[in-house]
């Protein structure tokens, strides 16, 4: 029975020092971000020198200040991140307008900048349209010239290396880069440098009577695509940010171990409820991802084009040798103890090819 676990940490991440050294495989996450008024408050609590009056009144110094509270959390991902693995970070820029002066606020390049400095390989990154946001909110003078500024609707998917390309040598390793291979169309959609096709999440979090409202979160299927693309399965996942506990799902689901830091405790019914009640929202995506796939052979035989190779474990064709190994395995049983959610999956393929066939009309594959 394969099996994966998943940490919760209520603490400072400024400070992973329950990390060790080179332990973690991928981090994901998407920080507070630095100029948006949602997150002033946080901000002053980590640095008082980040008041309001700076903010008003020094905003550069404000901003740098914020970002380099932020330095402190990547400084720690550095530390724990193996070589040759990846950080990716969801980050939008901020505009703000400051002593009646209309300003962007570029998080994305100041911490390329922090990259950068680090050493780290930048990679190409991911512009993510995000559909919450609609083109018809615009700022300034309507429809007269000069005066109106451009809407901000999408974000940023930074990609990070540390160092140099990850090897696989080992014959287990090997087998699990394979088992953890992704489709070839999945491959075509989800290595293209913009998504439009993530919805952000609307939020609200209640805390002691009081409404956080936070608008357009990352969706859970960022973090799964990310996982599986810069990750293998048995992998362990970090999120220092975990915030409603998206990450840990996801890792959930992608058959990887996860550690989500989050430092309010009041998240913890949230996570909790979460993490626990996903089974089934989980069986039914990755069921999804197979009926997806399905319905993507179903296209290519009815075009009079074939595919090449078969997936003995799941019963189907596929376009490439390197699909071949591909597992998808359905959740069987989350439990929780002492912060750890432990989760359970299932050895064997559930879903037999004829019942696939049959949700499709498909008479033969």
């Amino acid at each position: 029975m394969n099996k994966t676990y998943h940490h919760i940490l209520y603490q400072d991440s400024r400070n992973l020092k329950s990390l060790k050294d080179n332990s973690v495989d991928l981090i994901i996450t998407s920080p507070p971000y630095p100029m948006i008024k949602m997150w002033d408050s946080l901000f002053t609590e980590l640095n008082p020198e980040i008041n309001e009056n700076q903010i008003e009144n020094s905003s550069e110094i404000a901003f740098e200040n914020m970002h380099k509270e932020l330095d402190k959390v990547w400084k720690e991902c550095s530390r724990v991140l193996k070589d040759n693995r990846f950080i990716c970070l969801n980050i939008g820029d901020s505009t703000r307008t400051v002593n009646n002066n209309f300003n962007l606020f570029s998080n994305h390049s100041r911490i390329i900048q922090f990259f950068q400095k680090e050493n780290f390989t930048v990679l190409p990154m991911i512009l993510w349209h995000k559909q919450t946001n609609s083109p018809n909110k615009f700022m300034g003078s309507g429809m007269l010239p000069g005066g109106a500024y451009v809407t901000l609707e999408h974000e940023y998917i930074l990609i990070f290396r540390k160092n140099s390309k990850r090897e696989f040598k080992s014959l287990k390793e090997k087998e699990l880069r394979r088992e953890s291979s992704f489709f070839w169309e999945e491959r075509n959609n989800w290595f293209s440098d913009i998504w439009k096709d993530l919805k952000g999440v609307k939020q609200k979090i209640e805390n002691n009577n009081k409404v956080r409202s936070r608008s357009a979160a990352f969706p859970f299927e960022l973090a799964y695509r990310l996982i599986n693309m810069y990750s293998v399965k048995n992998d362990t996942i970090l999120d220092p940010f975990l915030g409603t506990g998206t990450t840990s799902i996801a890792a959930i689901s992608s058959e990887r171990n996860s550690i989500g830091v989050e430092y309010d405790n009041e998240f913890f019914s949230t996570i909790y409820e979460s993490l626990i009640n996903s089974k089934n929202v989980l069986n039914d995506f990755l069921n999804t991802r197979l009926l997806k796939h399905l319905q993507f052979v179903k296209n290519r035989l009815a075009q009079n084009k074939n595919l090449k190779y078969f997936n003995s474990f799941h019963n189907f064709e596929v376009m490439t040798n390197q699909e071949t190994d591909l597992k998808i395995r359905f959740l069987k049983n989350i439990e929780y103890k002492d912060n750890i959610f432990t989760t359970e999956y299932f050895d064997e393929n559930l879903q037999t090819d004829k019942e696939i066939m049959e949700k499709l009309n498909i008479s033969s594959i």
